[in-house]
């Protein structure tokens, strides 16, 4: 049995399933970005992450026999069939990574695919189509949620990058089937970013980047609680140097009358609980940090027990600003302390810098990891939780044990 979040109600492993000839029903985050269509209408997959991190689980489903319904979401369809947003891209390129045939359904409900759920044999797969093709899906809509569960004898979720979304795939589907579990990506992220809400190895340093700071004031707000420093990048920092009345270069993002005040309320409240924030000491056309910054982030974060980044610390898509974060990414890789990266940009920009393999964990989640870091827990991860009655019975066989 695995822990769930620590100090709650225990969440279930599908290695805690006998799966052999059982129906899984497996949430993944399958949602990649594809080019732009060819002359014959195919489009590619441009980045396949998300795929390679659901490999595992899938793997040992089907080692374990399981009889495997895929299900994923694509792009933002609005709740219509787009063939724009199909996962024909996903399937084929999963068949070649498996080397196994993987069957795409073009729904993902109804008496048809009920059928062809019943004829999948031990190991094999089904990918249902794009869940947003259907309305019900993002509504959470009990009908729709109840059409996808009569597919399944046990659900697992691995898609944590939607945790944080109270979908019928994520939610609705799972308060429906009491065999319910999380996937070996599931567990691989909780393991890491737990120990950031509960017990980090100190000293805890945040680097937040990005853009905007009114985007991520909740989540800054619990790390406060709970770093020993912040470092600030990004266009987010222009918000700090207008509380500290620094000038910010004219051609360079301008911060909202929210994000000042939200950079005040931080700063503010880090100063009542003796945090320092570190803010950039300069920059390159406020589109990059520059060098003594980076020098000073570096001597800052060589003293870390634990380093948690979010959000690029420039332009970096562009060279000529890519300079400060790929240079901070390499300080970091230093360092011996615990390194976790949330959030699709930055963990596009600690690949791009070349030292991705000396990082501990790159989340899979962007949105989702800054809302579990505020502490009040995910849809998507609570609903898997055990009741207090499956609890008893646990405890229970463990006492006559």
């Amino acid at each position: 049995m695995s822990t769930g979040l620590l100090g709650s109600p225990m969440i279930k492993s599908i290695q805690d399933f006998s799966l052999a000839g059982k129906v899984v029903f497996l949430r993944l985050d399958l949602n990649v970005p594809l080019s732009a269509p060819d002359a014959e209408g195919h489009r590619k997959i441009e980045d396949d992450s998300r795929i390679q991190e659901a490999l595992p689980t899938i793997r040992y489903a089907m080692e374990q026999g399981a009889r495997l319904v895929l299900a994923s979401h694509l792009g933002r369809p609005d709740g219509k069939r787009n063939p724009e947003y199909s996962l024909e891209p996903v399937a084929n390129h999963l068949a070649e990574l498996l080397n196994e045939e993987v069957t795409l359904a073009h729904e993902c409900i109804g008496d048809g695919i009920e059928l062809m759920v019943q004829s999948l044999k031990n190991g094999q797969i089904l990918l249902l189509e794009n869940l947003r093709f259907y309305p019900g899906e993002e509504a959470n809509d009990p009908e729709f949620a109840s059409r996808l569960a009569r597919l399944a004898q046990i659900y697992i979720n691995d898609a944590f990058g939607t945790a944080h979304r109270k979908h019928a795939s994520t939610y609705g589907v799972p308060s429906l089937l009491l065999e319910r579990g999380m996937g070996l990506l599931m567990k691989k992220e909780l393991t890491f970013l737990e120990p950031l809400l509960y017990q980090p190895k100190k000293p805890f340093y945040a680097l937040l980047g990005g853009s905007k700071v009114s985007d991520k004031i909740k989540t800054i707000e619990t790390l406060v609680r709970k770093v020993d420093g912040l470092l600030i990048g990004g266009a987010m920092a222009h918000a700090f140097w207008a509380v500290q009345g620094d000038s910010i270069p004219a051609e360079a993002k301008q911060p909202k009358t929210e994000d000042i005040e939200a950079a005040r309320s931080i700063m503010r409240d880090a100063r009542k609980r003796e945090i320092p924030v570190y803010v950039p000491l300069d920059t390159v056309g406020g589109f990059d940090i520059g060098p003594k910054t980076v020098q000073k982030f570096s001597e800052v974060l060589a003293q870390a027990g634990t380093i948690f980044w979010n959000g690029p610390l420039g332009w970096f898509e562009k060279p000529e600003y890519a300079h400060g974060t790929f240079e901070i990414a390499k300080a970091i890789a230093e360092t011996q302390a615990i390194k976790i990266v949330g959030g699709g940009d930055t963990v596009s920009a600690v690949k791009k810098s070349g030292y991705a393999d000396r990082f501990d964990h790159l989340s899979t989640g962007g949105g989702a990891v800054l809302e579990f870091l505020e502490g009040n827990g995910l849809p998507g991860i609570d609903i898997l939780k055990l009741n207090q009655r499956e609890l008893q019975l646990i405890h229970s066989a463990l006492r006559e044990d």
